[in-house]
């Protein structure tokens, strides 16, 4: 496919994703808010999914690639009926998870090859959301240079459960259901363009995945300050933390928070938490709720709208990320925004968007109980601290992590890769 030189030209960008709820995880976050700012810059932005679906603002289009969706709500791990079988990939999909792994990243990848190859000359470039599927290699043979997003090797999760596994059964059921991470590794080797969100996150690529470090760039990510911004007409409630957790995963650090929360309700009694997420029933924070009889004090919200997570975060006196590892950190990014203090770790790229300690943040080693609960209480007990805290913070994310600033720096790497050409040698 020739491309035509000007490096003003609007492009067509095919965003895959294969999987897309901005509610859960940031993945659908990403995709929405990077496609819209795109098409703000006058590019040509076609999200290609599966379920569960992205939702994307007006401009964007949006074409379903389903899946059999087997881990829907309510009926997660479903076997479909015999109607519902399409082709050999969903046989594959169904296959793979009777036996304990993963098959949305490869199966999703088999589609979008065949949706793509179908649709050959529509698009300049195309943009993987981290699905590393062996169906991407190739792709170059329909002339579609291809530039990948990898938030953070999914090796990191792996490495953490395994670590969090309770008995040998568990550990062979973690590594039974990343064993997707191996294709992962294969097939970010041979890719030409990675992009990922953070300093943090590029060196675990380059030593996880072994992708030769001239192939890895950082293009942060950011908050969308039009909605994330301070509103004085919101009162404070307080004692409120509030913190984002979409799963019951040793990752984010729920547990070490709610034992934090457990320590501080003995000096500040009105200290409550919010958590954006879904209440687990069982699991490490559901024990840690009953060991320290908080089920009263802490609540659970999931599905709700940008504005509505706003709302809650000017709401609230403090803002906390308890997480041992993020390859980014958008919850950190968004209440620094809203211009509500922040507690965080040094877990992974958490540093690069949460800033100095005492500065812009409070700062706190990834998996420390008591200091968590100290910085809570610092916050809790000093309004002047909170209001300085939360004043730099707000410039901090105005100045570095916004997602125009994204969507300009993406289509740089668009534009480079479609220079180099889709035959550019990936060894």
């Amino acid at each position: 496919m020739a491309v035509e030189a000007d490096q003003d030209r609007p492009l067509r960008v095919g965003l895959l994703t294969y999987k897309g709820n901005p509610f859960c995880g940031g993945q659908g976050v990403y995709v929405r808010h990077l496609s819209r700012e795109l098409a703000r810059l006058g590019h040509h932005v076609e999200v290609i999914g599966a379920q569960p679906y992205p939702v994307l603002d007006d401009g964007v289009p949006l074409t379903e690639l389903p899946s059999l969706d087997l881990y829907r709500e309510p009926d997660p791990f479903r076997t479909p009926g015999r109607g519902e079988y399409r082709d050999w990939i969903d046989v594959l999909e169904v296959a793979t998870m009777w036996t304990g792994g993963f098959p949305e990243p490869l199966t999703f990848s088999l589609r979008a090859r065949r949706e793509l190859a179908a649709r050959r000359g529509e698009f300049d470039v195309i943009h993987d959301n981290q699905t590393l599927g062996y169906g991407l290699l190739g792709l170059h043979r329909l002339g579609l240079p291809l530039v990948t997003t990898i938030h953070h090797p999914i090796t990191v999760d792996r490495r953490l459960e395994l670590a969090a596994a309770r008995d040998r059964k568990r550990r062979w059921s973690v590594r039974r259901w990343y064993g997707f991470t191996r294709m992962q590794k294969r097939v970010a080797r041979l890719l030409p363009t990675v992009l990922t969100v953070s300093g943090a996150a590029r060196r675990e690529i380059i030593d996880d995945f072994a992708v030769r470090p001239e192939r890895v760039h950082v293009v942060p990510i950011g908050a969308d300050a039009r909605v994330f911004h301070p509103d004085p007409a919101v009162p404070r409630v307080p004692g409120r933390i509030v913190t984002t957790s979409s799963a019951d995963v040793p990752l984010k650090g729920l547990v070490h928070l709610v034992e934090a929360l457990a320590k501080v309700r003995t000096e500040h009694p009105a200290a409550h938490l919010v958590v954006v997420g879904h209440r687990p029933g069982d699991g490490p924070v559901a024990d840690a709720l009953d060991r320290f009889g908080l089920r009263h004090c802490v609540e659970f919200v999931k599905g709700i709208s940008d504005a509505e997570l706003a709302g809650l975060v000017r709401g609230a006196q403090v803002a906390c990320v308890p997480s041992l590892y993020e390859g980014f950190c958008l919850p950190a990014a968004e209440a620094m925004a809203a211009g509500t203090p922040l507690v965080a770790t040094t877990g992974g790229a958490i540093p690069e968007v949460a800033g100095p300690d005492g500065e812009t943040c409070l700062a706190v080693p990834p998996g420390d109980a008591g200091a968590l609960a100290a910085a809570l209480g610092r916050l809790l007990a000093d309004e002047d601290l909170r209001a300085r805290i939360a004043t730099a913070g707000r410039a901090r994310v105005l100045g570095r992590f916004t997602w125009e600033q994204a969507a300009r720096g993406t289509a740089e790497h668009y534009r480079a890769a479609l220079a180099a050409g889709p035959g550019q040698r990936r060894s």
